[in-house]
Formats: structure tokens, C-alpha cells, sequence
């Protein structure tokens, strides 16, 4: 008799893949979507959220319209960051007109610099500190204002309402600026610590420190001195 011939054994069908909507189940379980990122908040300040902030950074703030392109456009030439490229432009603007003055004590260990007019309004106090001390200064905003070296240096005295601070070097005793009760936003500079070759001219004008409050009131103009 001859062989009995094998019949062929089933082959095996794989089974039939999942439906999409399992299949999607399983992914996001070994992977879960990110939710996407909030929007900005209305109001949000001026910083890391200018175009062309990275992804790590807040999101988009500022509407710059159509000069979006050209803003990023600069920030790439320049390599700046969005705060660094505000802040170019923004110091750019209030300080025209300003030329940068440095100055400090009489034996090197303060030093500083300012962005004021070469053309420089000087107040001369008949306050009792003042007298003895011969303080005359004139007033900038704090944020032209920059310490270079001597913060360790630097002592402070004060009295009575204890609102003005008058800095002074601790080696030499020179005070070369400090922060005026008048303008305790701003800095009260010496000008005859600053060194030469910057200023114009000299405006002097006296002002009754004996009657201080008075006296400050009723001018037009101090107050808005430490202002940018």
C-alpha cells in the first residue's frame, strides 16, 4: 500500500489587531497627552513672555502687531533676550539726552556712575546736616544710578525722621552720594565727586532745609527729580 499522504496542518491566523479607539486607549495609558498650556493671563507683565521666548518660558504677552517681525529680527542680530532687548530700548529712551558721569570717594574704594545732564541743577541745603557737611547734590532716579565697586565699604548715618540716608565711605569719610528725604526713590549725587571731563555747567539753587517741609512742598519741581 502506498503512504498515506498527510493533509497540511492549519496554519494559525494571527489575531486581528484592535480597534483604533483601544488601541489609542492603550498608547495614552503608557504615555499621557499633555494637556496644552494655559493662555497667557490678561495683564501679564513685560519679561520671558516676549516673542521669542523659549518653550520654557511663559507664554507670549506682549502684542507688538506689525513690528513683531522686526522685534525678533533685532533680538537675533544682537543676541538678546527678550528682557535684555526692552531693556536696550527702553534705556535708550530715558537716557537721551544724558551723558554717563562716574565719580565716587577720595580714596578709590566707592565707585560709581550716573546718567545725568551735563548741564547739572545743584541744590544747596541750609539744613543743619547739610551746612556741616557742605551737601550739596543734585537728584537722579535710582535707575540711573549704578554702585561699580564699595557696597562693603559704605556706612550709613542717619537722624531724626531717619528717611535720609547719608552714605559715606568708612575709610576715607567721604559721602559721594546718598538718598535724600525728599527722593528716597532717587540718589542725591555730589558734584564735586565726579570726576572730570563730563559736565557743562553748574546751576545752583539754595533751598530752605531749616523749614523742610515747607520748603519741599512748595517747589515745582523736586519731587519729580527721581522720577524716569
Amino acid at each position: 500500500m502506498g503512504k498515506a499522504r498527510r493533509s497540511p496542518g492549519r496554519r494559525r491566523t494571527p489575531p486581528a489587531p484592535p480597534p483604533a479607539r483601544e488601541r489609542g486607549s492603550r498608547s495614552a495609558s503608557r504615555a499621557p497627552a499633555k494637556p496644552p498650556p494655559p493662555p497667557p493671563a490678561k495683564g501679564a507683565p513685560l519679561g520671558s513672555g516676549c516673542p521669542g521666548a523659549s518653550e520654557e518660558e511663559e507664554p507670549p504677552s506682549l502684542a507688538l502687531g506689525a513690528q513683531r517681525e522686526r522685534w525678533l529680527q533685532f533680538q537675533k542680530r544682537q543676541r538678546l533676550s527678550c528682557e535684555e532687548a526692552a531693556k536696550l530700548l527702553l534705556d535708550a529712551f530715558e537716557y537721551q539726552g544724558l551723558v554717563k558721569h562716574t565719580g565716587g570717594c577720595h580714596c578709590g574704594a566707592v565707585r560709581f556712575e550716573v546718567w545725568a545732564s551735563d548741564n547739572l541743577h545743584v541744590f544747596d541745603c541750609n539744613c543743619s546736616i547739610c551746612v556741616k557737611k557742605q551737601n550739596r547734590h543734585f537728584i537722579v532716579p535710582a535707575s540711573h544710578f549704578k554702585l561699580l565697586k564699595g557696597a562693603d565699604h559704605l556706612t550709613t548715618y542717619t537722624f531724626n525722621t531717619h528717611s535720609a540716608q547719608h552714605t559715606f565711605c568708612k575709610t576715607c569719610g567721604v559721602q559721594s552720594f546718598y538718598t535724600p528725604r525728599s527722593n528716597p526713590d532717587g540718589y542725591g549725587i555730589a558734584p564735586h565727586c565726579l570726576d572730570d571731563g563730563t559736565i557743562t555747567k553748574i546751576t545752583v539753587e539754595p533751598i530752605n532745609g531749616k523749614e523742610w517741609e515747607k520748603a519741599v512742598k512748595g517747589h515745582p519741581t523736586i519731587r519729580n527729580m527721581s522720577k524716569p
